[in-house]
């Protein structure tokens, strides 16, 4: 088999093309796979790769097979690739399973790595791998700057982009298998059946790529489209108004994913409006899933005016309610506790509700981190909060163990990346900026691979193979977000960019909707009582790690 270019890619097989065949049934998934094959590697080849029902006597091939056996340790999504016969064999239990395992293939293949008797095996570490849109009716995308929403409401359901298909392809070569469609910001709309129809169509869409779609919903939606007085998650109308909702949605798209709440934050709506908690207003929820097997993903990125400090105000409302979450329910808490920073601590949540499953929440759009104007490579900024060790169970009880379940044996576990997509030609506005979509799928399959390692992999697949070109783009990717860190928050000097842009330097800030929203209060203010017992970042902010860490005692000031 020889690459283009004349490129040898010492398989052992004949030199005939590479045909992938479906040897055990066929379902839409699998039927993507050998498709995704078979057109990856006839470009990648310069020649026809056929596809054939079943392998028969052939040889040189490519055959997909869903088996149980021998894949037992993979879970549901895990793959095996192997050579039989003569044959190269991806299996898995699922068709599922075989999609990812067909792209691993070739992503082996593109970044020229050696075939000869190939032996791979790969499962998901993270249940939930999900994007995040936060995408308006209206085509508009909050902190998007890679053009409009890629969804098209006004022509759906009777029209579907081409870039659905694009979209989902792409989702699946990294491995993520869910996309909230809308801002957490949320409209009402979403949930009338004019929306649940034209979500179904897409659901239609990114279904055979393996991929579910969600909704994040309006607390008060009961009173908006529902014409209830209230949306108090007590109030029996209440429940059976999202109880019947829930049954409509599961109608139309059997196999949704959930809901993405946020509540109580920034003016929205929720639980708390009546005096109830957040666990009360999650439970609510999952209990009005009832039988069908979507989650409700309870964001803890919570802060009002006039309640306190905003570094500890999540860990204040959702730690007292650890283990009173339904089974159903995620907690989806951000990798750090101001919001999305260039560089901050892990969240002291994590560590703080072993009782919780708590999902990371990651943001690929560049609010902080320069637009789509900068390239700024996020693998370093998510594995740093990966790695980060929360001592909730003595060393190694790292933010990555808390994240997908090992740690506290949870079933459920989600890491989910604020998408940076729209638009825009190139998908994400920045030429580089696809690298971070790529990074998030690849970190949330498996934390435990290299940034630098993804890099490599996105640059050969992406631009080029030239080992110098490599080598030249992988350390300019590698050290943009340390660069970027050290020209936008110099000393540590956080949070004096641009008021509500978050863009550009302004550092001379001094009045703003709430006092830590300014550059002096965040900062100059703040480092000139760093030696005072009763400096605000020492009294309200570190306690909490030293609660969390190893549970040490709160050292004296």
């Amino acid at each position: 088999v020889r690459l283009p270019g004349a490129a040898t890619c010492g398989t052992g097989w004949p030199s005939s093309p590479l045909s992938p065949c479906a040897s055990s049934g066929s379902t839409p998934v699998l039927q993507a796979a050998a498709a995704e094959l078979a057109q990856g590697l006839s470009g990648l080849l310069g020649q026809p790769v056929p596809q054939v029902a079943a392998p028969g006597k052939r040889t040189g091939g490519i055959v997909l097979r869903v088996a149980a056996v021998g894949n037992e340790q993979l879970g549901t999504e895990g793959y095996r690739i192997f050579p039989e016969n003569n044959n190269l064999v991806i299996s898995s239990a699922t068709d599922r399973g075989v999609l990812y395992g067909s792209f691993a293939l070739l992503r082996q293949v593109q970044t020229r790595q050696p075939l000869a008797g190939l032996r791979l095996s790969s499962s998901p570490r993270i249940d939930l791998r999900l994007l995040n849109h936060w995408d308006n009716p209206n085509g508009t995308v909050e902190r998007g700057y890679a053009g409009s929403s890629i969804w098209q409401w006004y022509e759906l359901p009777e029209r579907l982009d081409p870039r659905y298909t694009d979209y989902a392809r792409a989702n699946a070569s990294v491995g993520i298998n869910g996309v909230v469609l809308n801002n957490v910001n949320a409209s009402a709309r979403y949930l009338t059946p004019e929306y649940l129809g034209k979500v179904a169509a897409v659901a239609g869409v990114l279904r055979p790529y393996g991929q579910r779609v969600y909704l994040s919903v309006f607390w008060a939606a009961p009173k908006v489209v529902g014409g209830l007085p209230t949306a108090d998650p007590l109030d029996a109308q209440v429940q059976q108004w999202w109880v019947a909702k829930s049954d409509e949605i599961y109608k139309a798209i059997p196999d949704f994913g959930g809901f993405l709440v946020k509540a109580n934050s920034e003016g929205e709506p929720g639980p708390g409006d009546y005096h109830r908690t957040h666990a009360e207003g999650a439970n609510m929820l999952a209990r009005a899933l009832g039988p069908h097997p979507g989650v409700v993903m309870w964001r803890a990125f919570v802060y009002q005016a006039g309640g306190g400090d905003r570094f500890k105000q999540a860990y204040e409302e959702f730690q007292p309610l650890d283990g009173q979450f339904d089974p159903k329910v995620l907690v989806q808490v951000k990798n750090g506790p101001i919001d999305f920073q260039a560089r901050e601590p892990f969240h002291p949540l994590f560590g703080a509700m072993p009782r919780t499953p708590l999902l990371l929440e990651v943001q690929l759009t560049q609010e902080y981190l320069g637009f789509a104007t900068h390239a700024v490579y996020l693998g370093p900024l998510i594995k740093e909060c990966l790695e980060a060790d929360t001592y909730e169970q003595g060393p190694g009880s790292t933010v990555a163990r808390v994240v997908d379940g090992t740690l506290d044996k949870h079933a459920l576990s989600g890491m989910a990346g604020v998408a940076n997509i729209g638009s825009a030609r190139n998908w994400t506005g920045h030429p580089l900026g696809q690298v971070n979509w790529y990074a998030f799928g690849r970190l949330a399959w498996d934390p435990a691979l290299s940034p630098r390692t993804i890099a490599q992999e996105w640059t050969r697949q992406t631009l080029t193979t030239e080992p110098a070109a490599v080598r030249c783009l992988v350390d300019l990717l590698s050290r943009s977000r340390s660069i970027y860190v050290r020209y936008t928050t110099p000393l540590g000097l956080h949070h004096i960019m641009g008021q509500s842009i978050h863009y550009g330097p302004e550092p001379w800030l001094a009045q703003a909707g709430r006092p830590d929203w300014t550059a002096v209060y965040a900062d100059v203010a703040g480092r000139l009582q760093i030696q005072q017992q009763e400096a605000y970042w020492w009294r309200d902010a570190c306690v909490l790690y030293f609660q969390t860490l190893a549970r040490q005692p709160v050292p004296a000031p």
